[in-house]
């Protein structure tokens, strides 16, 4: 494979000194890139453009074309292994992502088998293929998956959900048969992760959306457990480099220490903590990713400016700091709102660096 001519976020999840922070952005290849409305017009709806490894490739790009990005991360979604599972993914308009066939019952549950990422998976593989021929070195490719926890709300709620009453009452009055679903889904995501890298993904994130929605015993029990699994089973080492595992839990901050326990490399940051509280919490174990408020992007692009030198001297000088929003960028900002955000963040990093 290509050597990598910036490698700057590999080296900062791995705390490696670089010369400044390095910036992706989550949902960076999305609805507030006219580009990309154009390209999802092509293929239809969102499921023919994630299925569509030359369209998924192109949408991947488009945000490097526009910013100096320091990553490119994979377009896919995070239900494609429950669709892999025969659930029937469907996106209804307005409503988000919504299954055909939930798992209600321990029945349903005990049926469903682990996918095969190269076979009912192979459009996320050869999207991912495709992504780092034409991303030539330029910059390393995350690849991602849902938690089983997170991927376990859709499946059982049939989609989004506010309160997760079917899920937490499978939890509460039948905890064996959700652990059988959670062991099934970590099986699943170990093996999509590592067939992403063995594709050519150089570093994966694990999206546990849904983690704060429980309490410190059951996210203990029922989140971080399955999420350890994934980063013991995971591929390590590809191409002759280290392989850096994300995790982040959303509304999850309470848990810092706990997550950093699972010696994944680093943790990504929602905006509800401060990012050099944090830093004091975890110390020198792993990186941190973040973690400006998304909304943040909606204000001028001097307050945006404001904001990223804010973020960046807090963390404070030293290595291990990825530059982030706190949780995927709102479908209605301003490009150049971004654009300011990316400039602001190189320039202003490289003292923290030094």
């Amino acid at each position: 494979m290509n050597s990598l001519k910036n490698d700057r976020l590999l080296r900062a999840l791995l705390r490696q000194p670089v010369d400044r922070t390095p910036i992706w952005i989550m949902r960076q290849a999305g609805r507030y890139l006219p580009e990309y409305r154009a390209t999802r017009a092509k293929a239809g709806n969102f499921m023919g453009l994630c299925t569509n490894p030359e369209l998924a490739c192109e949408v991947t790009m488009q945000p490097l074309e526009r910013f100096p990005l320091d990553a490119a991360i994979l377009f896919s979604d995070i239900l494609t292994i429950p669709d892999a599972m025969g659930l029937g993914l469907y996106f209804a308009e307005g409503e988000g992502p919504r299954f055909e066939r939930p798992v209600q019952d321990a029945k349903a549950i005990k049926a469903l088998g682990v996918p095969d990422p190269e076979d009912s998976l192979g459009y996320v593989m050869d999207a991912v293929r495709l992504i780092r021929r034409e991303l030539d070195g330029r910059v390393p490719l995350i690849g991602f998956s849902g938690s089983p926890w997170t991927l376990a709300t859709y499946m059982v709620e049939g989609g989004s959900s506010k309160d997760f009453a079917l899920l937490k009452g499978m939890l509460f009055n039948d905890p064996a048969t959700l652990h059988h679903l959670l062991g099934v889904l970590a099986e699943s995501v170990t093996s999509y992760l590592n067939a992403q890298i063995a594709a050519g993904a150089q570093a994966v994130m694990v999206f546990d959306t849904w983690g704060g929605s429980l309490s410190p015993e059951n996210y203990r029990e029922f989140s971080l457990q399955y999420m350890q699994r994934i980063v013991d089973g995971v591929t390590r080492e590809a191409d002759g480099r280290k392989v850096p595992v994300v995790l982040f839990t959303k509304g999850g901050s309470q848990w810092l220490e706990t997550m950093a326990d699972t010696g994944c490399d680093a943790l990504g940051l929602d905006w509800t903590i401060n990012i050099g509280e944090a830093r004091q919490r975890v110390g020198s174990r792993v990186a941190l990713q973040g973690n400006m408020d998304p909304a943040v992007l909606y204000a001028s692009p001097e307050r945006v400016r404001e904001e990223a030198r804010r973020v960046l001297a807090s963390f404070g000088h030293g290595e291990g700091h990825v530059f982030n929003l706190g949780h995927g960028i709102h479908p209605k900002i301003n490009p150049e709102h971004v654009a300011a955000l990316v400039e602001t963040v190189h320039a202003d990093s490289q003292q923290y660096h030094a």
